[in-house]
């Protein structure tokens, strides 16, 4: 190692600019929340535990958003569908 390093053609902030249409935050999940996406990410062998929780979010909000009456549409066609085959 060298007894000094010159760091004036250093530059401050992240090492890895965050991506457009990304917000970095500071927030606290409970230790077996994040140990259950992080095992998810390992069984499917690889990939990135953020993004999971960043889908689980987006699908809890989509099935928010979609109307009681829709959702019992999608359910009787599909059980139609299944009775006729």
């Amino acid at each position: 190692m060298e007894t000094e390093y010159d760091f004036r053609q250093g530059k401050r902030g992240a090492v890895d600019p965050t991506p457009s249409g990304k917000t970095r935050i500071t927030i606290r999940l409970d230790d077996d929340i994040l140990a259950w996406f992080r095992e998810q990410v390992h069984s499917a062998g690889g990939g990135n535990y953020q993004t999971l929780i960043n889908e689980a979010l987006r699908q809890h909000i989509q099935t928010i958003r979609q109307p009681l009456e829709e959702t019992l549409r999608k359910v009787v066609r599909e059980e139609l569908e299944r009775i006729e085959r």
